[in-house]
């Protein structure tokens, strides 16, 4: 692929007739890419097909190449064509970015169909390795499936939600030759302490099996987490998030820029919804109801009207008929809901109006889902944790199962969110809403 890349870019910059710096640069490129790409982690087995990681890898492996080549021109006072190089390099790179992230996806399916999953010896209290177990369920893309539990001895040592449980705290080893697992999990729990873990390790080594250890700690990830050793001891600092100062400046820069683009490109599709809503049922096209955003600061959100002009009276009486735990008020098949409003709620397209929250500054583009009152008032300490940032068009919950989350699930990726945002994370959550928007899937 490297080796087209550079023929296309040679055409492109010389014509039919090729320099001969450039062509051993290009015949360089095609041999030193690969090199290159090993180099910055890309081949690495645990970037493939998970988060951003694999991306990042081939991005620092491109531009340490292209480092390289240009300090070595430079230190050997080589003739290169300058607009060669440029157009050379990022062109590599986002052909690379563009294999692998179709070959990303492929695997992807491969997996939602049990295939290429590494097998898992859980190891915890049962609740953890319930969690685990049923995370890894609903992400199979994650390519992890769990095989067998190890719990601690008690009358709770019987199977995990289908998975068996083999053995104790002192079996793991021995479970994971047994099931020829790939993996050991090992949840945060006290029972497993530093020598405990070590000797483990120790037991794993001659095997291969990998061990993967969860941090008491949860849901904190990314550039926030780092080990520092101290007097001989690898201590996990976690950094506080940052909610000031320049990334939150810039994160309301995007927003609001954002918001300003996508109105002007979908004012037109956004009024010939807003006809057909009036069309077709009586009432306004838009709904505003009361929402609570950051810092607990009521505001009024706004939406296409998708229920008759009465709904919240008719809520009272279909309140026993609540399909969602928690909290909220969800139900398949709402009586409520037009024809036209169905459609616009599988797509999200109800939602558009909310742009002008994002201008006027009471929503972001990502963020936690803007609650209502009422459930901000059956908020505990933990779950008012998600006020501190503003309530975002998409997020988490958005692109991960919408309304087919349980409260708990939908609570975990808000708080995830809010531990973890950043302007790259809101990007990336921004790129995967497509997908779940055209899925239509957990919209009702």
């Amino acid at each position: 692929m490297v080796a087209c890349e550079t023929v296309l870019a040679a055409r492109l910059w010389f014509g039919a007739f090729i320099p001969e710096t450039e062509t051993m640069l290009g015949l360089g490129l095609a041999l030193g890419w690969p090199v290159a790409l090993a180099a910055g982690g890309a081949y690495r087995r645990s970037a493939h097909g998970e988060g951003s990681e694999e991306f990042r890898a081939v991005f620092n492996g491109g531009a340490g190449l292209t480092a390289a080549v240009a300090i070595g021109a430079y230190a050997t006072q080589t003739p290169i064509a300058r607009s060669f190089v440029m157009a050379m390099f990022p062109l590599a790179l986002v052909l690379t970015i563009a294999f692998r992230y179709r070959m990303r996806k492929r695997l992807h399916r491969r997996r939602a169909r049990g295939e290429y999953m590494r097998q898992v010896v859980a190891v915890g209290h049962r609740e953890s390795v319930l969690d685990l177990v049923i995370q890894l369920r609903r992400q199979p893309y994650h390519g992890m499936t769990v095989v067998a539990a190890c719990l601690p001895a008690g009358p709770d040592m019987v199977e995990v939600d289908g998975v068996p449980v083999l053995g104790g705290f002192t079996d793991v080893a021995a479970v994971a030759t047994k099931v020829n697992a790939d993996a050991v999990a090992v949840l945060a729990c006290p029972e497993l302490d530093g020598t405990a873990l070590r000797r483990l390790a120790w037991n794993l080594e001659d095997a291969r099996t990998d061990l993967f250890v969860a941090p008491a700690l949860m849901d904190v990830a990314g550039p926030r987490i780092s080990i520092s050793p101290v007097a001989g001891m690898p201590l996990l600092h976690v950094e506080h998030p940052d909610f000031r100062g320049a990334r939150r400046l810039a994160k309301s820069l995007f927003d609001r820029v954002g918001a300003c683009l996508a109105l002007l490109v979908l004012a037109l599709p956004m009024l010939a919804v807003a006809l057909l809503i009036r069309a077709t049922s009586p009432g306004p096209a838009l709904f505003r109801q009361v929402r609570v955003g950051k810092g607990g600061r009521e505001f009024q959100v706004v939406k296409f009207r998708t229920m008759i002009v009465d709904a919240e009276r008719l809520k009272t009486g279909l309140e026993r008929r609540n399909e969602f735990d928690g909290v909220l008020f969800k139900i398949r098949n709402d009586p409520r809901i037009t024809p036209v409003g169905l459609f616009l709620r599988r797509y999200s397209i109800d939602e558009l109006p909310q742009l002008l929250n994002v201008l006027r500054g009471e929503m972001s583009l990502v963020g936690p889902r803007p609650p209502l009152p009422a459930e901000v008032g059956q908020y505990g300490a933990d779950v008012r944790r998600r006020l501190v940032v503003k309530p975002g068009m998409t997020g988490l919950w958005q692109v991960s199962g919408r309304s087919d989350l349980s409260w708990e699930e939908s609570v975990r990726l808000d708080l995830r969110y809010v531990e973890n945002w950043s302007l790259f994370l809101d990007l990336q959550i921004l790129w995967k809403t497509w997908s779940a928007v055209i899925g239509g899937e957990g919209a009702y």
